[in-house]
């Protein structure tokens, strides 16, 4: 083996800061021992901060723990090729990689550690995404003809400074629209801050809104800012704003029409910078109707309505958010669930979802209580999930449910096999062109690039 000098090694690191591929090393410990520019730039964790820590710390990898690519590699001797893997930036973004691994020697050939250089693959994702008919806009994914729409018109409605109210049943995601929508306004780099109006009785939340002056009433020692002021240059997001009494919606309603505010207890009113977003689950026109909701108001909210469907209304994006939420329990609960078995997956296209995402949420990780590896299978399900249904209850058309899971399980053999069709019809059981005739018979589209 070649003997490395000062120089030499100088040199060598040189290179590494230079190329585009993240690259680390990590010594028998998994202390991090070299973290380059590009792993800086990938992860958003600076070379100071990496250097020392455990890998698994840094990375948060869906990779680590039982299926380490770098302790495979020190185990055998072998280098790990091409392996795809997700890793959890410092913002807690999702980030697809594809990283290789080797061992690590010195210069008396003694095995020292590993490295492990990887890429960012978000670009080759979304295209892949697309040709399987995906649509991602910021944090959101969706396969729905209703949520592409949405995404149309998102860009033009983020650029707007124009008042947007979001309608959706609860569970829907409709905070995470609204984030979604600031960071791409000419907002984003100011504060997102949001208030649940339905958690707080009346006289609470007009002076978490408004805040309030030292003095205002007893027990007001000091000075405290309301959320308009903190959401100053920003977005301030009032969630289910059809639960204000009528006296904080005329005060709301002062607020919107004049861009200013009063803080309990203050003699002058101060100036609200801020874009306001609201959402509801209620039917504000209905309310408005009884006299329970003010007109006015209303149409100073609903300046640009959004609609969210329910999840039972966009059944397709079932494996997307499962998949989705798959990684995030994995790494909060330290585990490495692979993903689903079909049959489980199918029951959970049955499931109507009264509580819709957020509760898609909470049954997958209740899911990690007895799945502790593998796949979530039936029995790992709740009994909710379980038990015996009446399917014309809940799907409309059988026809279009039997597509869903027979479309889903065809994404998942062609995922499996890289997009191989010959490969994936091999392992069905069934020939390319018969393969190739359900693709295009349940609309999964780009079959051109496949093998």
């Amino acid at each position: 083996m070649t003997h490395l000098h000062l120089s030499d090694k100088t040199f060598f690191e040189a290179i590494l800061e230079s190329i585009s591929e993240g690259v680390f090393t990590v010594d028998l410990n998994w202390r991090i021992t070299f973290f380059n520019r590009a792993a800086e730039i990938i992860t958003g964790i600076s070379k100071q901060n990496a250097i020392n820590q455990r890998c698994s710390e840094v990375f948060r990898s869906s990779l680590c723990n039982d299926n380490c690519a770098l302790k495979e590699t020190l185990q055998t001797g072998k280098p790990i090729i091409g392996k795809t893997a997700f890793i959890i930036n410092v913002r807690g973004d999702r980030v697809p990689i594809n990283l290789t691994t080797a061992q690590l020697f010195d210069a008396n050939n003694s095995l020292i550690g590993a490295v492990e250089t990887f890429r960012d693959i978000s670009e080759i994702e979304t295209l892949r995404g697309q040709v399987m008919g995906i649509i991602r806009f910021g944090d959101i994914a969706s396969r729905n003809p209703f949520m592409h729409r949405l995404f149309d018109v998102l860009p033009a409605i983020a650029e707007s400074p124009s008042t947007v109210l979001i309608f959706g049943e609860t569970g829907t995601g409709k905070e995470l629209l609204a984030k979604t929508i600031h960071s791409m306004s000419p907002r984003a780099k100011e504060s997102f801050i949001a208030v649940n109006c339905a958690a707080l009785p009346d006289s609470l939340l007009e002076s978490e809104l408004f805040g309030y002056k030292a003095g205002a009433f007893t027990g007001a020692n000091k000075d405290k800012p309301g959320r308009f002021a903190l959401a100053g240059g920003g977005t301030l997001f009032l969630d289910e704003i059809g639960d204000i009494s009528p006296a904080l919606q005329v005060k709301l309603l002062r607020v919107l029409q004049e861009r200013t505010y009063e803080p309990l207890g203050a003699v002058k009113s101060e100036i609200a910078d801020v874009r306001v977003i609201s959402a509801t689950s209620r039917y504000l026109t209905e309310m408005i109707k009884k006299g329970e909701f003010r007109e006015d108001l209303y149409y100073r909210l609903n300046v640009v309505p959004v609609e969210l469907p329910p999840l039972r209304n966009r059944k397709e994006d079932i494996p997307l958010l499962v998949e989705k939420f798959i990684g995030k329990f994995n790494i909060t609960h330290n585990r490495s669930i692979q993903g689903i078995e079909p049959e489980a997956l199918s029951l959970l296209f049955a499931y109507d979802w009264p509580g819709n995402i957020r509760e898609l949420e909470n049954v997958i990780e209740n899911c990690f209580i007895l799945c502790k590896a593998g796949n979530i299978a039936i029995n790992h399900l709740p009994d909710k999930l379980k038990g015996k249904r009446d399917f014309t209850d809940t799907i409309t058309d059988y026809r279009t449910f039997k597509n869903l899971i027979e479309a889903n399980a065809l994404l998942q053999a062609l995922k499996k096999h890289d997009n191989n069709l010959s490969n994936t019809a091999r392992s069905l059981g069934i020939h390319r062109t018969t393969l190739f005739r359900k693709l295009q018979k349940l609309g999964i589209k780009g079959q051109s690039i496949l093998k």
